[in-house]
């Protein structure tokens, strides 16, 4: 593997693999660099869309190995196991054995799918990923958390499998629209509420540029989350302990998903609702000053708009939780900001204070 000085580059290490997530603008047409020499046949797990914007950065390198391409149909709505299955069916068609490699390349859903496949093919397979959105490449492709949906709740099937390497060239978030632009930058801004108060001050002051996308500024927010995310994985990758803080705003935002069957918000928007409620119920709870709660609530709201959440029965989100991968033992457990920077896990919170938070984030 070639090394590049000053190139951002943070490990993940766990007890049984270690990988790079490496942060550098034309990294993709390397990326060949990353496979072990005993890759054999690549099966790029792609959209129709990804691969017509940015197919060309990794054309070169495929051309030069024995590869397929297998589209997964667009929405989080076909993230499910008959999509899965087929995809597997197609790796058979095409002569995939042990030593073949998957590869996601796209958004959020492709690096969960991609994954999940790669950890369940013949056992488990080598998965290389290379996320073209802002939430993949901060959140959803680092870290092994695969997965699909079932009609009851989000990503309840899946798997651990962490990746051969994430490489992550912030030049392809150039063709993203502002909507889904803005849905990756609410899990950067999740980052730094939970563990870097610095990240958060940097969105909170310099909205202008983030939203501008200026090269300089969205390379140090990605950066900073990838390392964020890099050392909480390292020190606990099956969600044990401190990886929990994670979910900040993904309870509430998984139901907001469940209940609107996956089509009416973005994951990333369903975050920011959720980080909104956790907020206001971190302040009901007297967890976080007001202050800070309004810090976070504007700053939230700066990176908008957001489809509106108000006609959602807060009744119907609270039941939704108790099927959600967070609740142990019947508790349902959030995660709290007690300040910026830092975050506390609480269960057994009163529904009636939920109902309320969710109530007073939706007005």
């Amino acid at each position: 593997m070639v090394q590049r000085d000053h190139v951002p580059r943070f490990e993940v290490k766990t007890k049984h693999h270690a990988y790079q997530n490496v942060v550098q603008r034309g990294i993709l047409r390397d990326f060949f660099e990353f496979l072990p020499a005993t890759a054999g046949k690549l099966f790029v797990v792609t959209t129709k869309d990804v691969w017509d914007l940015h197919g060309s950065r990794i054309q070169n390198a495929l051309d030069q190995h024995d590869s397929q391409i297998l589209f997964f149909p667009q929405g989080e709505q076909n993230k499910r196991l008959s999509c899965l299955e087929e995809l597997a069916e197609q790796m058979v068609a095409h002569g995939a054995d042990r030593t073949s490699i998957v590869i996601g390349f796209g958004g959020g859903i492709v690096t969960d799918v991609s994954g999940f496949l790669a950890a369940i093919f013949m056992r488990g397979v080598p998965v290389l990923q290379i996320p073209t959105t802002l939430l993949a490449q901060v959140d959803a492709a680092i870290g092994g958390k695969t997965g699909v949906n079932l009609a009851s709740g989000k990503n309840l099937i899946g798997s651990f499998h962490q990746p051969l390497a994430v490489l992550i060239d912030p030049e392809v978030l150039s063709t993203l629209s502002d909507r889904e632009y803005r849905a990756g930058l609410f899990e950067v801004l999740k980052c730094g509420i939970i563990r870097d108060a610095a990240l958060f001050e940097l969105l909170e002051d310099r909205a202008p540029d983030v939203l501008d996308r200026n090269p300089q500024v969205l390379d140090q927010l990605i950066a900073a989350a990838v390392r964020i995310k890099a050392e909480v994985v390292s020190t606990d990758e099956r969600e044990t302990d401190l990886r929990r803080i994670l979910n900040f705003g993904h309870t509430i935002g998984h139901a907001i998903e469940a209940v609107t069957e996956y089509v009416r918000f973005l994951h990333g928007e369903a975050v920011a609702w959720g980080m909104l409620c956790a907020t206001r119920l971190a302040e009901l709870l007297a967890i976080l000053n007001r202050t800070e709660a309004a810090r976070i609530k504007n700053t939230v709201l700066r990176y908008g708009p957001l489809p509106v959440a108000q006609d959602l029965d807060p009744d119907c989100l609270i039941s939704r939780l108790a099927s959600d991968k967070k609740t142990l033992q019947g508790k349902v457990h959030f995660v709290l900001p007690s300040s910026i920077g830092q975050v506390k896990i609480v269960s057994g919170i009163d529904q009636s204070l939920i109902r309320q938070a969710i109530m007073d984030s939706f007005q």
